[in-house]
């Protein structure tokens, strides 16, 4: 397994969560150069130490390159593109560590053109967003050659609390989907009992305290709390992101013959979602949502609630 400070490292996606996440490779010591179509959303990190530059082909030279983009397109066109990482005919990273949710046909593409040129492709996504990265609390699934896993994971392993090598293929792309099947489904569950329980009269924050508190309180329902108790909706995650997922998923399950008729309800909960105008909300707001299918009109609480990251 290689030391942190041995490896040349690249980044390409410095979004919401790849800024995050570079927050945490530099603290922790990695040799940074970073690509992002904007430059200017990258220029802040040159402050803490990482390198700027402006095109993908410009990280050929170091030893292992991440991505973490908008879709599958664009990890086609940041590697495989005519300026892309892989483009060089010269030279081209090790590794290259994918961290965008894609489809299954795009990581085999990608996996496989890797291969050709010499350079192994692990895929890593996360769970969580930028205030989970702050709070040392990102977990990170992969899957791929153990070799490079073995490489690049003192990288992972700063990401935040936990990284699970899954196998040694495309394991990890179904494995967040599946995460993220799930992410919906317990967030529509609980905004289900949430207007249930407001509905009685009883206050969306004594409501979920009690829930954070029972068996059935988890870290995901103690971060949410906040955006249900203050209608938060300024988006960690979207509906249209979201919806995204979940068709992913349902493909999957075609694909393997494996019924998911809650996950299809949801779906289509989100797809109305959507229809109706809050696909570039977070998808907290599927409370107010439902409040409106039971014609309740629900407000902020005003109230300063935990979200369980402390």
């Amino acid at each position: 397994m290689a030391e942190i400070n041995e490896l040349k490292v690249g980044w390409i996606g410095v979004g919401r969560m790849g800024y995050a996440i570079l927050e945490r490779l530099l603290a922790g010591g990695a040799d940074l150069w970073v690509y992002n179509r904007t430059r200017s959303k990258a220029e802040p990190l040159s402050e803490l130490g990482a390198k700027i530059v402006d095109s993908p082909s410009e990280l050929a030279e170091r030893d292992v390159v991440f991505t973490m983009v908008a879709g599958p397109s664009d990890v086609l066109e940041v590697t495989l593109g005519d300026d892309g990482v892989l483009s060089r005919g010269d030279v081209r990273p090790g590794v290259l560590v994918d961290s965008t949710t894609i489809d299954p046909t795009t990581s085999r593409e990608l996996s496989s053109r890797a291969a050709e040129l010499g350079t192994a492709v692990v895929a890593a996504p996360v769970s969580g967003n930028p205030n989970v990265v702050a709070s040392g609390n990102l977990t990170a699934v992969a899957s791929g050659p153990m070799e490079a896993y073995e490489k690049v994971r003192p990288l992972l392993e700063l990401f935040g609390r936990k990284v699970t090598h899954v196998g040694e293929g495309d394991e990890a792309r179904l494995v967040k989907i599946c995460h993220n099947l799930m992410l919906g489904v317990v967030t529509q569950s609980m905004a289900e009992i949430t207007v249930l329980a407001e509905a009685a009269g009883v206050a969306r924050s004594d409501f979920l305290e009690f829930l954070n508190d029972s068996v059935m309180g988890s870290t995901f329902t103690k971060y949410k709390t906040p955006a249900f108790v203050n209608l938060d909706y300024t988006p960690t995650f979207t509906w249209h992101l979201l919806r995204k997922d979940f068709e992913l998923g349902l493909a999957s399950g075609r694909d393997l013959n494996v019924p998911l008729p809650t996950a299809a309800l949801v779906h289509q909960i989100v797809v109305e979602g959507i229809g109706n105008g809050y696909g570039d909300e977070d998808f907290a707001g599927l409370l107010t949502k439902l409040a409106n299918g039971a014609g309740l009109e629900i407000e902020s609480e005003n109230k300063e609630v935990s979200d369980g990251l402390d």
